[in-house]
């Protein structure tokens, strides 16, 4: 499969991950556990968008060094594709956001410790969806037709989200929970924010190790949806791999952000639900009509700005909150609700 990639472009690339990640990890724990304020997240959201941003610009720079015409539109046509790539791939983890934000309800978990719990989370997310993306790149390079079922499962998945919308998820019927509620032993309360604990002599987890299991299952779950969606941009290993990541990068900044805001943008989850059609209907015409990136970028954008204003404009309907059994009453030694 073709690809901008060199061995600069990959090994600088590596480079901005790792500083970003350790800087991220020192900053943690120097700061310690605590709650994440909104001036605090939006300064990390800032800094997470400019380090994406000087990627993009010096990936274009190293790309349009040369003062051929054809190497200068290479270079402008892969930096639109990162754009997009990137706002699709940040607009999706909204989604994440939301389910996150459900998860930290349903156990309890204290403000001052889903700062580390995210973070665990997005290292596991950065290596699957690393993963993820060769495989999908090599399945494509080698089966084309692959691109159909990708743009049929989105299509399927919009579907699918459209009509869920607005729904209380519900955790508690989820089988990934009742799975580990089966197979772990869970202390029953939290221990700072240790994984594991010691209770009557014996090692067992905390609630806190049940909420990281829980955000690995559901990133996969999302990176199945996602990944398939930048897929649609650009089939560029590089371009798929470098704006996923840039966007996972600042996922833990942005649920912080919107974690307030979930009422005041009730009527997102229907446009996501409209960008995943779209992409979907744009990979399956890709050999009848491709559609140019900068309509993607235009009609993608123009989707996410007009369900949030109005979001504004029209009130959310009521509808009576679920029931967290974890936040009600610490689990059992066996992880189930008392």
């Amino acid at each position: 499969m073709s690809s901008v990639g060199t061995p600069l472009l990959w090994s600088s690339f590596a480079a901005f991950v790792l500083l970003a990640v350790a800087v991220d990890f020192f900053a943690l724990n120097k700061q310690g556990a605590h709650k994440v304020s909104m001036r605090e997240a939006l300064v990390w959201s800032l800094i997470w968008v400019a380090v994406s941003a000087a990627f993009a610009a010096w990936m274009w720079w190293h790309l349009a060094s040369s003062p051929d015409e054809a190497t200068r539109a290479l270079a402008n046509a892969k930096l639109l594709e990162f754009t997009t790539g990137y706002l699709i791939e940040k607009a999706l983890a909204v989604d994440n956001v939301f389910v996150f934000l459900m998860v930290f309800t349903f156990f309890s978990v204290p403000a001052e410790f889903q700062k580390r719990v995210l973070m665990i989370g997005i290292l596991g997310a950065i290596l699957l969806r690393a993963a993820m993306i060769f495989i999908g790149a090599w399945m494509i390079a080698r089966f084309h037709w692959i691109l159909y079922v990708f743009g049929a499962f989105l299509v399927f998945t919009g579907i699918k989200m459209w009509w869920a919308a607005g729904q209380e998820p519900d955790l508690e019927s989820n089988p990934a929970l009742r799975w580990l509620r089966r197979h772990v032993r869970v202390a029953p309360g939290y221990d700072g924010e240790r994984l594991f604990t010691t209770v009557d002599g014996a090692r067992v987890a905390t609630p806190l190790a049940l909420v990281v299991l829980l955000i690995g299952v559901v990133d996969v779950i999302f990176a199945v949806d996602s990944i398939p969606a930048i897929f649609a941009i650009t089939t560029d290993p590089l371009i798929v791999l470098t704006s996923n990541v840039f966007a996972i990068l600042g996922l833990r900044a942005l649920y912080f952000l919107l974690a307030g805001m979930y009422e005041r943008f009730h009527l997102l989850s229907y446009g996501l639900a409209l960008v995943l059609l779209f992409i979907g209907a744009k990979m399956l015409l890709i050999d009848i009509y491709k559609i140019p990136v900068a309509v993607s970028l235009a009609v993608t954008a123009a989707i996410l700005t007009i369900s949030m204003l109005l979001s504004q404009l029209i009130r959310p309907s009521a509808r009576p909150r679920s029931a967290y059994p974890f936040s009600r009453k610490a689990n059992s030694s066996d992880g189930r609700p008392d």
